[in-house]
């Protein structure tokens, strides 16, 4: 039985995928530095990590035969102040240094490394929309500075391990993350539309993550970058069309102006706005098949209709 370490294991995205292993027969170390609290189970245990202090369990980091990096800050957790912006930066670019250093040193049997990145790193789109690919140029504001530099960071671990990144687009699920922002105001039977609602949200149903960062781990010839978004990207606005819709009964829409969404949120109402359409050709041509690439699936699915 192989054994895979994922650092923000406890997190949305990471709780999916941990299950998600457990049930391909993996063994997972969560590396968490609140491990004291965890309770596993025969195949899910935790191992200590604080890369702000660099310290790490090494004798469960000398288990693992891959490394799934997801650690990091929630972008939009909190108001975008500049100390909440070095947060951001220092838990993704700091921590995969400190985890690369790690694994080229200290993980004598870990082979692979799969690492978060996010289309942030693209920026918004250009004229003309043509949707974003793997080699398109990086962008120059804050999100897309802090995606290059964890990319980088990442990177350095090519000339001892096969290294994937995977560019997250915005993902969907019940529990976190933006949909379950999007469908709250729907339970008071209102459909807020963010600025215009034109801009283009290219996405990802967790489940699809998850089963993507499976298929890059079980692919040994998959290596390099890919963007992790589903094939159809949307608007905002069909978005909340799609829940509505699902949802059924009386939900009106709602704009909310894009001068309103800047007075509650400062800058990172730039991501609420912005249109990014990404391309998913790279990863569907590796092979990778999605469960759910139409958002209507998609929606149906996490409201269990």
């Amino acid at each position: 039985m192989r054994t895979v370490g994922i650092t923000g294991g406890t997190g949305f995205i990471g709780s999916y995928l941990t299950q998600l292993l457990e049930k391909n027969n993996y063994r997972v170390i969560v590396f968490t530095h609140s491990f004291r609290n965890k309770v596993g189970s025969e195949n899910i245990s935790y191992a200590y990590w604080d890369p702000a202090r660099s310290e790490c369990d090494i004798d469960a980091l000398q288990k693992v035969g891959a490394m799934i990096h997801l650690a990091g800050e929630g972008i939009a957790d909190k108001r975008w102040t500049d100390k909440r912006k070095q947060e951001i930066t220092q838990s993704r670019v700091q921590t995969t240094n400190f985890l690369v250093r790690l694994l080229t040193k200290k993980a004598i049997h870990c082979k692979t490394l799969i690492s978060a990145s996010a289309i942030g790193f693209y920026g918004p789109d250009r004229q003309g929309f043509i949707p974003f690919k793997e080699d398109s140029a990086s962008y120059n504001d804050f999100l897309a500075n802090v995606c290059a530099l964890w990319e980088a960071a990442a990177e350095k671990a090519e000339h001892s391990l096969r290294t994937i990144i995977l560019r997250f687009g915005i993902v969907m699920g019940k529990e976190k993350g933006a949909f379950a922002e999007f469908v709250k105001p729907t339970s008071f039977g209102i459909a807020p539309i963010l600025g215009s609602g034109k801009q283009v949200m290219s996405w990802i149903h967790v489940n699809d993550l998850a089963n993507m960062i499976l298929f890059a781990l079980e692919n040994e010839k998959l290596q390099g970058i890919y963007n992790a978004v589903a094939p159809y990207p949307i608007t905002q606005k069909q978005l909340m069309r799609s829940i509505a819709k699902i949802k059924s009964g009386i939900i009106i829409p709602v704009p909310v102006p894009a001068f309103l969404l800047n007075l509650m949120l400062g800058e990172m109402s730039t991501e609420l706005l912005k249109s990014c359409t990404v391309s998913a050709d790279k990863i569907q041509q590796a092979g990778f098949s999605f469960q759910y690439g139409n958002i209507d699936k998609a929606v149906k699915a996490i409201l269990g209709k």
